[in-house]
């Protein structure tokens, strides 16, 4: 298993119940805690993380933002919305959870019986098995998965560039860290323009809180690794937006952590070749920050390593099983999130007029019309609330003997 992210350890942790021995290579040099943004986990994922056992460490670290103003840009007056309805509206069982925690909630929950390997990368992958590393020795394992994300090295030692593979969806996203920042007390505060969004939000948790941009534009001209470059284009993008704004770009400088990205889908027909098959981002991204990929990450880890458990480990029979499985919901999430940027990122002023006023109508409603209002103009609800994910049941052993899940290292 390549990636100690989201997609890494949950596979991990259901295929060593049904008795495969896994190890997860990390190329950082340990957890990654890069100051990641809020994810959504709705329905099929918060009752696979039940399955688990750690459904209660992750609602103990829920972010709790239950509040939201939208300031339309040259607008005085803000529209303030009852984020807990419209959460409830939106799904019938939904978290928000920093992006770290849950990785450190999966993580923690095999690591006792998990080999993870961390400070070290794939760089060969032969068709007999056998997997050489940037520091470690060479190693021979029956499969390989890339749970690795939307930039994979796995997918790229095995499908070569896969960059005519991918869809840019037209615009950019950045989270930063903010420290010392617990005045929100549960509110996420948006400032909407024509071709830009941007937000702030804590968790109940946190002395920081995150910072979310989101804006449009063509393809830019900057490397992966170029920070000053990103933060370049950033400010250039979002200059003069609303003080509050200007003010959240001033501590650029001093961010702890800074993440900058393309809002890009990937649209791979297949993710298997051979012995090695590609889970979440790094198989079937449907685009960063919109397009629920958390949520589709933890299914697909599900349902590969319990079809792989059903086929007895016989990946010529348990990868195309998968791939079945997963496809509807793939494609789905692709075009849901085509239309949730569009939402998020209003290319108009009746489309930011649009966003607000929506929030606000649906958290004025009682609970029956706001739910009914929410489900006909989601497709994101529709989606995730509609899939239905096998029950892939383990064998009586190993569910008789399955350790309880202990709360993470670190967490109070």
């Amino acid at each position: 298993m390549s990636g100690a992210g989201v997609a890494g350890p949950v596979p991990a942790y259901w295929l060593v119940r049904n008795g495969f021995a896994v190890t997860v290579v990390e190329r950082a040099p340990e957890l990654r805690r890069t100051g990641g943004h809020a994810v959504d986990l709705f329905r099929p994922a918060v009752d696979i993380s039940e399955k688990m056992g750690v459904l209660p460490h992750i609602a103990e670290r829920a972010t709790g933002t239950s509040r939201m103003s939208v300031h339309p840009e040259g607008s005085r007056r803000a529209v303030r919305a009852d984020l807990g309805k419209i959460f409830r509206a939106t799904s019938a069982r939904h978290v928000e959870i920093m992006r770290d925690d849950l990785t450190a909630i999966y993580h923690e929950a095999t690591r006792d019986g998990v080999e993870y390997v961390f400070g070290d990368a794939i760089t060969a992958i032969s068709p007999d098995g056998e997997v050489r590393f940037e520091r470690g020795g060479p190693r021979r394992f029956g499969l390989v998965v890339g749970a690795d994300g939307l930039h994979s090295g796995v997918r790229r030692l095995i499908f070569g560039d896969t960059s005519s593979l991918s869809a840019f969806a037209g615009a950019y996203f950045a989270v930063l860290s903010m420290p010392g920042r617990r005045d929100l007390d549960g509110e996420l505060r948006i400032h909407v323009g024509v071709g830009r969004t941007a937000g702030v939000y804590g968790a109940r948790h946190l002395d920081e809180a995150r910072v979310l941009f989101l804006f449009r534009s063509g393809r830019l001209d900057y490397d992966h690794r170029d920070v000053p470059r990103q933060k370049e284009l950033l400010r250039k993008a979002f200059q003069g937006m609303h003080p509050e704004v200007d003010g959240w770009l001033a501590g650029l400088g001093g961010a702890p952590a800074f993440y900058f990205d393309s809002i890009t889908q990937l649209r791979m027909d297949t993710w298997s070749r051979g012995r090695v098959t590609l889970v979440g981002d790094a198989g079937y991204c449907p685009g960063p920050a919109v397009g629920g990929s958390t949520s589709l990450a933890v299914v697909g880890a599900y349902v590969l390593a319990g079809e792989l458990a059903r086929a007895g480990g016989d990946h010529e029979r348990a990868f195309p099983a998968y791939e079945r499985a997963m496809a509807e919901y793939v494609r789905r999430s692709r075009d849901v999130a085509l239309g949730a940027a569009r939402t998020l990122v209003p290319a108009s002023r009746l489309g930011v007029w649009g966003l607000a006023r929506g929030a606000r109508l649906i958290s004025a409603l009682p609970a029956g019309p706001s739910r009914a209002l929410t489900r006909l103009a989601s497709k994101t609800a529709r989606l995730h609330d509609s899939i239905a994910v096998d029950d892939y049941p383990l064998p009586a052993n190993a569910a008789a003997t399955a350790p309880e899940t202990p709360a993470p290292h670190g967490h109070r």
